[in-house]
């Protein structure tokens, strides 16, 4: 079989690999088990980030794209003159592969979505990463993304891979997950929820995020008299503006700013914290909940996207709302209630390590 992903991640070649952001690639790895040939078509960058990481395979075809940007007028009219060549290229690649992988939403999968109502008896797989729930506050790209995707006219022989189980969906919607971790670490990781809190921020530093306001949440907790601290994993625009923050109020020992770090060094930072705080302003799959609940840290994120599915409603977790006050108030509550604590860790284990990477490879393998 040849399997052909089109996707918006950028990559990077040196030599014989190929690169490109270490989250996606280590999913991609998985797929790439089950098929003879792979292709990627999708933008390339000049240079290779510290997050970035190598497909394991070294026998990949890869198509270079320039990459689309219509956020102002001057990259609008580039990328408009652009598109006939990004086109051509992709739907050449559809017309040569045996199954169609699409990476929604980004420009890349708005593209392919729209080229594929060309081939309806092809089998395709869309991966759809961003927030599923219809209800929420959207680019029009990404509805019409959704819109397409989850039309079985349009848009046949296609699975579509969605974050949570939401109701009245098309019979081509599919709830489904993302894995780090082994069944092998799979056991009851206590924490001690006395005294001293260990909170852990990973992502990237931007407005979608928030990390500003869990940094503020941790502030406010501090001068409640709370023994608290924050580990931030990740970079981007804020991350200057989070370290003047840190310095202005004397916090440079109870917040800590890593920067970008491996897999390893995240793992390590969950079996040491307690919580793991995400309130973002939309998501797709937290990874960042997810993954610190294996390791039976106790979640904090905001309702958005699939989050209250994730946290049982605030059973294996907390929810907050995006006010400081409110949130810091709420998550006070329940340091004060230690108890409470060990419950909802304990059920955040067992939710997240029903999603290992052995049960996902399975269901990858039956896509496929």
């Amino acid at each position: 079989m040849r399997l052909a992903v089109f996707t918006h991640a950028e990559h990077f070649v040196q030599g014989s690999e190929l690169f490109s952001y270490g989250p996606y690639v280590r999913e991609m790895d998985l797929w790439f088990q089950h098929v003879k040939e792979v292709t990627i078509i999708a933008p390339v960058k000049p240079e290779k980030d510290s997050i970035d990481q190598a497909y394991r395979r070294q026998d990949i075809s890869y198509i270079s794209l320039r990459g689309l940007n219509f956020t102002n007028a001057n990259y609008a009219f580039k990328s408009v003159l652009q598109l006939p060549l990004t086109l051509s290229r992709i739907f050449g690649l559809m017309r040569e592969a045996d199954h169609l992988h699409l990476r929604c939403p980004g420009n890349i999968g708005l593209l392919s979505c729209i080229l594929q109502i060309f081939f309806p008896g092809k089998p395709k797989t869309v991966k759809y990463a961003g927030n599923w729930n219809s209800k929420s506050n959207q680019p029009w790209s990404y509805r019409l993304q959704k819109w397409i995707i989850s039309n079985s006219f349009l848009s046949r022989n296609m699975k579509v891979l969605v974050y949570g189980d939401w109701p009245d969906q098309s019979k081509n919607i599919k709830p489904f997950f993302t894995a780090s971790y082994s069944d092998s670490g799979i056991k009851l990781y206590k924490k001690d929820f006395n005294n001293k809190y260990h909170f852990v921020f990973v992502g990237s530093l931007s407005p979608g995020k928030r990390p500003l306001f869990a940094v503020r949440i941790i502030h406010s907790l501090k001068k409640m008299g709370f023994n608290v601290y924050l580990d931030i994993y990740g970079n981007g625009d804020l991350f200057e503006e989070i370290k003047e923050y840190n310095q202005k109020n004397g916090l440079e020992r109870t917040i800590m700013l890593h920067g970008n770090k491996d897999q390893a060094t995240i793992k390590a930072a969950y079996l040491n914290s307690h919580f793991s705080i995400l309130p973002s302003k939309s998501e797709g799959w937290p990874k960042a909940l997810a993954e610190a609940m294996y390791f039976g840290c106790v979640p904090i994120g905001t309702a958005v996207s699939c989050v209250p599915w994730m946290l049982d409603n605030g059973n294996r977790g907390i929810i907050i709302k995006p006010e400081l006050n409110c949130a810091t108030e709420k998550i006070a509550g329940f340091l004060k209630a230690p108890e409470e604590l060990n419950k909802k860790s304990q059920l955040a284990q067992e939710w997240s390590q029903k999603y290992t990477l052995e049960k996902f490879n399975l269901e990858i393998k039956k896509l496929l």
